[in-house]
């Protein structure tokens, strides 16, 4: 069944008196599917060419902050049913995450079509609108950011890249940024590398870099677990420096955890699975119990304990039940009354 979208691109305008613009993201909103992403370029390359002077840098952190915003609210239109008005398009969307002003970042009108898989849809048009001019090398390579692509669309389905923030391991005269991290009691770090690069030593000597940065680091005051998401070469005369790569990365002095390609669906399954349980326990005041209320629309919300979002809206008492059940299936849920009856009046909870 094919789903609505729109999408809004975001441009850098470097001066906006001439109004020349490079296209560096995309942003896609499904309300019918509960779906809101975007994806931004990180690297600069075409930038600096085209605009010299450009802080790549500073650049670069925009883009990820402003996705990582936009994966924020994907998460909580996936978990929850907002029961104020939802936005009318992926504009309306992207500009409570940047607000339209004179600056060198500015969204384009609004997009639309229809798709199978939005998430797919929203590659296709990065790609073909983003990334289209790009110098390419003969043979694609992937870059950590298209590694990460990969593992992100695990983990995005199971709403818990909420809960992934930037953290700076630092030691006395050294420091690595990683992009996704989550503390349980320590520091869960994730870091995507690319190894579809173009030459066996080009392979190990990345490996080898990234062994020297985590070995910089591992006197650290804040203990912290590493998990290295691989992505492999295309080239099978390469598989044998692949190997090695993964043997030396093997050597970290860190506890780690190495995830190849293959097994990104049941590492981003676990993982989330921990950063869940972990909220629940936590959250001294979370509990099972849910709620079905009559909404003045006169439909009916599905609500947990604590929370002020509904996790569904249904048109009939009956269905709004059988969703609650869905949702908690070893709990009651408290239905509240809407007439006067022997056991309590309207606004008294009662059990189906």
């Amino acid at each position: 069944m094919k789903t609505a979208y729109t999408y809004t691109v975001l441009r850098y305008v470097h001066d906006t008196t001439t109004g020349e613009f490079v296209n560096v993201g995309v942003a896609l909103y499904a309300p019918e599917a509960r779906y809101a992403s975007a994806l931004c370029r990180t690297t600069y390359g075409r930038l600096s060419k085209t605009f010299p002077g450009i802080d790549g840098e500073s650049f670069r952190g925009l883009m990820r902050h402003i996705q990582s915003r936009f994966e924020e609210l994907g998460d909580r239109y996936r978990s929850e049913l907002p029961l104020e008005k939802l936005p009318k398009s992926a504009l309306d969307l992207a500009q409570t995450v940047l607000a339209r002003d004179d600056s060198s970042l500015q969204w384009s009108p609004a997009g639309g079509g229809l798709a199978d898989d939005v998430s797919a849809t929203l590659e296709t048009l990065f790609d073909r609108l983003v990334m289209r001019y790009d110098e390419r090398p003969p043979v694609e390579r992937r870059s950590d950011e298209d590694v990460w692509r990969k593992y992100k669309r695990n983990l995005e389905s199971r709403h818990v890249l909420q809960h992934l923030k930037p953290k700076k391991i630092v030691v006395q005269d050294d420091e690595v940024e990683f992009q996704y991290a989550w503390k349980n009691g320590v520091w869960h770090c994730l870091e995507p590398l690319s190894f579809d690069l173009s030459s066996g030593d080009s392979i190990k000597r990345k490996a080898h870099e990234w062994l020297g940065q985590i070995q910089s680091v591992s006197e650290t005051s804040e203990p912290f677990k590493l998990y290295l998401l691989l992505g492999e070469p295309q080239e099978e005369e390469l598989r044998s420096a692949f190997d090695k790569a993964v043997s030396i990365l093997g050597k970290v002095p860190v506890e780690n955890e190495i995830v190849r390609e293959r097994n990104a669906s049941a590492f981003s399954e676990n993982f989330a699975l921990e950063i869940q349980k972990h909220a629940v326990e936590g959250n001294p005041m979370s509990d099972k119990r849910i709620y079905i209320e009559q909404r003045d629309e006169g439909d009916w919300a599905v609500r947990r304990a604590g929370s002020e979002r509904a996790s569904d809206v249904l048109p009939t008492q009956k269905e709004a039940i059988e969703r609650a059940k869905e949702l908690e299936p070893d709990a009651t849920p408290h239905v509240e009354r809407v007439r006067h009856t022997d056991q309590g009046g309207p606004d008294k909870w009662r059990s189906p």
